[in-house]
């Protein structure tokens, strides 16, 4: 899968179309994924792991949550929320998948904060808080990292050089207790948090920080 581009028409398109500024509808009953990031920019390697997360963890929607910004990364390179949100369009094919960015209408940039508002707000839904293995590194430097784990169960899904993660990373080793077999990566919707797996499959080399270096030069 290509890499998304952004051209001039698309760096230009904004503000944010309304209808991204809410949360998705959904049901009560629905088991659905929560998988957040600036996607800046988007690419395959994301796809693949909502691809993958969708398949693995039985789910009936999966919220594509495109971030106003990440407080641990520089947003000199930040692209247009708009543009990200429509590079994202591009990549998605499975009407499972919902690309919203309702955390601007919030006004929230804390993952902590975003899951508490959706958890109120849904009673009745199962969420499942996805990530790549390549953030589960450095997971312990967000803001309330224990409460994140402790408001829905995670899916940590492998990224290239991030296979052991699972084992040497602060949160993997705080919440050993709570890892859930990846053979029941199916039914981790029914566990109470903090509950969290590790799903492997197939890796995509793509990055983010690499495809902007590249067009740099």
């Amino acid at each position: 899968m290509a890499p998304a581009r952004y051209g001039p028409d698309v760096l230009m398109a904004d503000p944010v179309n309304r209808h991204y500024l809410t949360m998705p509808h959904v049901e009560r009953g629905m088991v659905v994924g929560l998988f957040g990031g600036s996607f800046n920019p988007p690419h395959g390697g994301h796809a693949l792991v909502a691809e993958i997360a969708l398949r693995r963890l039985g789910l009936d929607q999966l919220w594509w949550m495109v971030t106003p910004g990440n407080p641990l990364k520089n947003h000199k390179e930040l692209a247009p929320l708009s543009a990200r949100i429509q590079a994202c369009e591009h990549l998605v094919h499975d009407p499972r998948i919902k690309i919203t960015a309702f955390e601007k209408s919030f006004g929230v940039s804390y993952t902590a904060n975003t899951l508490k508002k959706i958890k109120a707000r849904n009673p009745g839904v199962r969420f499942i808080w996805i990530m790549g293995a390549d953030n589960l590194k450095s997971f312990h430097r967000w803001q309330k990292w224990r409460e994140i784990a402790e408001t829905f169960p995670i899916a940590v899904i492998d990224r290239p050089g991030a296979t052991l993660s699972y084992l040497s990373s602060t949160m993997a080793q705080a919440y050993s207790h709570a890892r859930v077999d990846e053979d029941d990566a199916g039914v981790l919707w029914t566990k109470n948090a903090p509950a969290w797996t590790f799903v492997h499959g197939p890796r995509s080399t793509l990055s983010s920080t690499a495809l902007r270096n590249s067009v740099k030069r």
